[in-house]
């Protein structure tokens, strides 16, 4: 799988892989433990992630890395489109939210997309794509995902924080966008 490393901000590493020949999850494996083992200096084969064991019905799982049987205190977020994957990880206390996706979405992408935009212009399909990844980052990095409605997320005039308003958490947007992906980053501070 060819990876490369995105200029996340400080604190957040994240890579970027593709091969359409590995499946998604393969993927997101891989990048994490290359991900984890450059945090502690290790080799990649001393590396072990796994999903986390389901808590309840519907419960959405993380991976999580080990060493040596132990778990390795990290926060690992990941997501996929089509053949890409990207894997971002930091420390478990800060937010995170991640989108993908290529800069030539289908009808049905744009539809839904239109649909629920707050721009005035739902015809500029790069400016729809960019308001989008953004919104979604802010919903995967709220953790209630899809259970927000998309026009309930607020974007400042510069789309580089975004909210959603039941909540007093605000989130910096970093554009990590390259190789004809357009790629999101939400994230929140550390708590105090």
């Amino acid at each position: 799988m060819e990876s490369v490393v995105l200029d996340a901000p400080e604190g957040i590493a994240m890579r970027l892989g593709w091969d359409p020949s590995m499946s998604e999850h393969d993927r997101k494996r891989a990048l994490a433990r290359e991900l984890v083992a450059d945090h502690l200096g290790i080799e990649q084969k001393k590396v072990r992630v796994e999903r986390e064991a389901p808590a309840q019905f519907g419960f959405h799982t993380q991976l999580i890395a080990e060493v040596d049987g132990a778990e390795v205190p990290v926060g690992i977020r990941n997501t996929s489109f089509r053949a890409a994957t990207i894997v971002a990880v930091a420390d478990p206390a800060v937010p995170i939210g991640l989108d993908l996706r290529d800069t030539h979405p289908d009808d049905a992408t744009v539809h839904e997309m239109q649909r629920h935009s707050h721009l005035l212009d739902e015809n500029d399909i790069d400016a729809l794509v960019r308001h989008w990844t953004r919104v979604q980052a802010v919903r995967d990095a709220d953790g209630r995902g899809t259970r927000v409605r998309g026009e309930h997320v607020r974007l400042d005039a510069a789309l580089a924080k975004g909210w959603i308003p039941d909540r007093r958490v605000h989130y910096q947007l970093a554009d990590l966008s390259r190789d004809g992906w357009v790629i999101t980053l939400a994230y929140g501070a550390l708590p105090s």
